[in-house]
């Protein structure tokens, strides 16, 4: 899909950005169609599957960032990369700047040619499939006589973080790079937040951070994990109070028994109560902040809203 929020944000820090993007593949590649990073003079944000592909395909992104056309290059995966994979890939580059960033759409289709004898209207086949998503709301990657076809990216999900400790900054550094997730990440002091916060990430302080519940979306995913029991359980009292998608509370067996008395004595149902997990994660996997991060993320990628959009049939 295509990530305008996230091109938005790079050329806003950045100034000019060169997206690259898989537009097709034939055989054995190391991602999908659509898959895309961004590159700007001194760094890189996404990947298109690392190893040579990736760093020829960088450099090359870097060359184009003084203003060069829209193109694509095939590629193949054999001994001029030195590797064996024995497929091929598709990649178009495309420059952007602030100008630039006008022309993309944020909902739909966006279609567009790459290469400069794609002039005129789209081929017949793209055309179709932007009537089918306006109606049927179906859209894939396609790549077709030099046009490249994407679908927008949905708006991302809210997702606040409550707590900047060890478990906190194990699950920002762990989630930071997926797709379609915006990052609230909430604490009492900036102190207690590390001196870089990853970009695309929101900070947000209070002394009392449970405040703040009544500014979260009634559609926001919630993960509580602050350095003290009587916040957590204000903050669980005010979201059941508020409304969220879903919750998650860390904790043991024991803390969760004693929240859901003290929920129930506030007057909540314990049907409502129920919608809050504790603990987060996969308790099988330790304890270890790294692993709590990384079974979260699990269960985000396991989640509709993240699942990789169907490929299109070439």
């Amino acid at each position: 899909m295509f990530d305008r929020a996230a091109l938005v944000r790079a050329v806003a820090t950045h100034g000019v950005v060169t997206r690259v993007v898989i537009c097709a593949h034939q055989g054995s590649s190391p991602r999908e169609a659509g898959t895309a990073m961004l590159v700007w003079a001194g760094g890189q944000e996404g990947t298109i599957g690392g190893g040579a592909l990736e760093y020829e395909a960088a450099a090359e992104a870097r060359r184009m960032l003084a203003g060069a056309a829209p193109k694509v290059q095939k590629i193949a995966l054999g001994p001029a990369l030195g590797q064996c994979c024995g497929g091929a890939v598709t990649l178009g580059f495309e420059v952007f700047d602030r100008n630039a960033l006008t022309t993309i759409p944020e909902t739909g289709l966006h279609s567009r040619p790459l290469t400069r004898d794609a002039a005129g209207e789209p081929p017949l086949a793209l055309r179709r499939a932007e009537k089918i998503a306006r109606g049927e709301g179906v859209a894939v990657t396609r790549y077709l006589q030099g046009w490249l076809s994407e679908p927008a990216a949905p708006k991302p999900r809210d997702l606040w973080i409550w707590g900047a400790g060890h478990v906190g900054r194990a699950l920002v550094h762990t989630l930071t790079p997926l797709p379609g997730l915006a990052l609230t990440w909430i604490d009492t002091d900036r102190a207690r937040f590390p001196e870089t916060i990853p970009d695309g990430v929101t900070p947000r302080i209070a002394a009392n951070p449970a405040t703040l519940v009544a500014e979260a979306p009634a559609t926001a995913e919630h993960l509580i994990l602050t350095f003290s029991h009587a916040l957590d359980l204000d903050l669980c009292h005010r979201l059941l109070d508020h409304g969220f998608q879903t919750c998650g509370l860390i904790g043991s067996a024991s803390k969760w028994a004693r929240f859901q008395s003290r929920l129930k004595a506030l007057g909540h149902a314990p049907q409502d109560i129920a919608r809050i997990r504790c603990p987060i994660g996969d308790p099988a996997l330790g304890k270890h902040p790294q692993a709590i991060a990384i079974s979260v993320a699990a269960e985000l990628l396991a989640r509709p809203a993240l699942a990789p959009a169907r490929e299109a049939v070439r």
